[in-house]
């Protein structure tokens, strides 16, 4: 399963910068000026997994691929962008195919540093880009409305839809988010937001965006950040974006020296991934044979015939069993002979819940 994530943030706070390092190239340009990028920047970036590295060392396949995960960088959002001020709505629909949206927060003071209101405030910051995001989904109902409104006069059944449509609108105007609307889980609502992809109902990880210094401590303005995110229900995550784009080019193993030297112990790519896949509720499953090692995203929680569509649906639709050795099992016992051997393979059937790092062998027919 493809995993999207939005980048989100006011011009001059670090997004570009940010793209460049979690992809670990220069394709987005960044300066210090508003509307710095006009196109959206789109990548597609492997998933670390160092046991992807080990299960490759015992099996030794032709080739290993890591799970990916697709980040979407826009032009910068700022006040009144939903009335056509500034550049960034213009590529919100980019957006809305994302399954979560990362929000950039300036989090630091330097005066040689733009900032596009003239001071910083990380909570208004947020704030103005919320409530962008708030208007363009109420508009994008409002288009709706009038479809719908068309269909419920010669469609009796189409009336809950609309009457859904209608209060969501009202919520929305009020400036409110689509995520905490009270009938959000209504059969007509799961359809609606399933069809609309709101902006505003995917979970939103903060990023705070911090100098060199203050990568070790918050300052006040990640303070403020995590609790505004706590009072949310949100992740947050804390990186120094330049301090990433500067390890653009080095090696793993220079990388790691690099991050040591700050103290710091992931990088910012590790942090979005597996903050990203906390917020989202993603774990990763693998398959392992000769031909290649894989990792496989699926939702935790999945069993076994939901895990094994994501390699392709008929795998879903004959599944027989899974032959299952835990991850652990596997490296202990150099492989799936001397797992096999140990006794730590079992055969699972429809209803196993798949674990986090599982090795799996899919029997089907179709």
């Amino acid at each position: 399963m493809g995993v999207g994530v939005g980048i989100v943030g006011l011009p001059n706070v670090g997004k570009s910068t940010l793209f460049n390092a979690l992809t670990r190239q220069s394709a987005a340009e960044a300066a210090n000026y508003p509307f710095c990028t006009i196109e959206p920047n789109k990548a597609i970036v492997p998933v670390p997994d160092p046991r992807l590295d080990k299960l490759t060392a015992i099996v030794g396949p032709r080739k290993t691929i890591c799970a990916t995960v697709d980040f979407v960088d826009i032009a910068g959002l700022v006040k009144g962008a939903s009335k056509g001020e500034g550049l960034g709505n213009q590529f919100l629909g980019n957006i809305r195919e994302t399954q979560a949206i990362l929000h950039v927060v300036r989090c630091f003071d330097d005066d040689d540093v733009i900032h596009v209101d003239g001071s910083i405030d990380p909570i208004r910051d947020i704030e103005v880009i919320e409530l962008e995001l708030i208007i363009a989904d109420s508009q994008q109902i409002e288009k709706k409305l009038d479809t719908l409104a068309k269909r419920a006069r010669s469609d009796k059944a189409m009336k809950p839809a609309y009457d859904i449509a209608e209060a969501l609108k009202k919520h929305l105007d009020s400036g409110m988010p689509a995520f905490n609307f009270e009938d959000k889980d209504k059969d007509a609502a799961i359809g609606l937001y399933n069809e609309m992809r709101f902006l505003t109902a995917k979970p939103v990880i903060y990023c705070a965006n911090v100098d060199e210094s203050g990568m070790l401590e918050d300052n006040g303005y990640v303070k403020k950040v995590r609790a505004y995110a706590e009072e949310r229900g949100s992740d947050i995550i804390k990186i120094c974006a330049k301090m990433e784009e500067d390890m653009i080019g080095l090696e793993d193993e220079e990388r790691s020296e690099f991050l040591k030297e700050y103290g710091v112990e992931e990088s910012g790519l590790d942090k979005v991934i597996h903050t990203g896949y906390h917020t989202l509720g993603l774990i990763s499953y693998f398959t392992a044979g000769e031909k290649e090692v894989r990792a496989w995203t699926i939702h935790r929680g999945w069993k076994a015939p939901q895990a094994a569509s994501v390699i392709h649906t008929d795998f879903e639709k004959g599944f027989i069993r899974a032959e299952v050795i835990g991850f652990n099992d596997f490296i202990n016992n150099n492989g799936e002979q001397g797992a096999k051997a140990a006794g730590q393979m079992r055969v699972e059937g429809k209803e196993y819940v798949v674990e986090n790092g599982d090795v799996m062998h899919f029997r089907f027919n179709v």
